[in-house]
């Protein structure tokens, strides 16, 4: 059954006419019967009354018009449905991003992007690392907002912000006094660290492993407040981006002496993937406000 048998099928019965019907449809007659009667062989039982080029619907047709109307305003609302989402002045936006990001730099972005796009709407997720990977992979995210270490093969990739990092104390560290500071110098302090889902942990390793230098983790967080909270603590110290929402009393951020201590940030879709053209418009806006488009 294709969807032309039942447009056909409306019509004659709307009309009740051959003729009519084939010259509404654009269509030759016999082309028209024969798709009405390809429809009836398929259902199995007759669908009008005949009196020579007029019909009339009979009590099958009639039971079937009732469901066939509302198949077809379905699929009117669901491609109208579509057009609205996916339409660049007023579609929707579906984006995930990392936890801590939903501070500061996913509502700025959005704000001002608004500003000049004031129909268009965001569906937003957020969450660890693993859970926004995974709401992207399965395409329940048109784009994601992380950092960069999470770059695959099959993503395309736009930086949006280069944090830098710091070595971050308590205020009663014996090291919250210094200018800067060699990670070297964090050598046998206890060093809280991020668990697997944290977007920031593979930027801190490799960075690490390009030193040379490692550090056992006394304590791993499930997200960067929670190891502000235990630096506070005076649990140990970290390594940490600047960022809202970080920034708790009693903290001491020092730079760092080695060079290349950032936090890349970016936005990240599928190439293998559909893109709506509100998602395009969102990341050429993107591309055009990157420090290194």
């Amino acid at each position: 059954m294709e969807l032309t048998q039942l447009e056909y099928f409306l019509t004659v019965a709307r009309l009740q006419h051959m003729t009519q019907a084939s010259k509404a449809l654009n269509l030759t007659q016999p082309a028209l019967s024969h798709a009405i009667a390809k429809l009836e062989h398929e259902l199995g039982v007759p669908l009008f009354e005949r009196s020579g080029r007029n019909l009339e619907l009979n009590r099958y047709g009639r039971m079937f018009a009732i469901w066939v109307e509302r198949a077809m305003q379905d699929l009117g609302n669901g491609m109208r449905e579509l057009q609205e989402w996916t339409n660049p002045d007023t579609g929707v936006i579906a984006m995930s991003y990392l936890n801590i990001l939903g501070v500061d730099l996913v509502p700025s972005l959005i704000r001002d992007y608004r500003r000049t796009h004031p129909q268009v709407r965001f569906e937003l997720t957020q969450g660890n690392l693993g859970d926004i990977d995974e709401h992207l992979d399965k395409g329940l995210s048109d784009l994601m907002i992380t950092s960069r270490e999470s770059f695959m093969e099959l993503h395309e990739w736009i930086v949006i912000q280069t944090l830098p990092l710091y070595i971050v104390v308590s205020a009663q560290h014996r090291l919250a006094q210094r200018p800067s500071l060699s990670l070297t110098e964090l050598s046998g302090e206890p060093f809280v660290g991020l668990k697997n889902n944290c977007g920031l942990k593979a930027t801190i390793l490799s960075r690490f492993q390009s030193t040379g230098f490692t550090l056992a983790s006394t304590y791993d967080a499930e997200d960067l407040i929670t190891v502000a909270g235990f630096i506070k603590a005076g649990l140990g110290v970290s390594v940490l981006p600047k960022t809202m929402g970080l920034e708790l009393d009693g903290l001491v951020w020092i730079p760092i002496q080695e060079d290349g201590w950032q936090w890349e940030l970016g936005l990240k879709w599928r190439k293998d993937r559909y893109v709506s053209p509100a998602a395009k418009r969102f990341i050429d806006y993107v591309r055009g406000i990157s420090p290194i488009a």
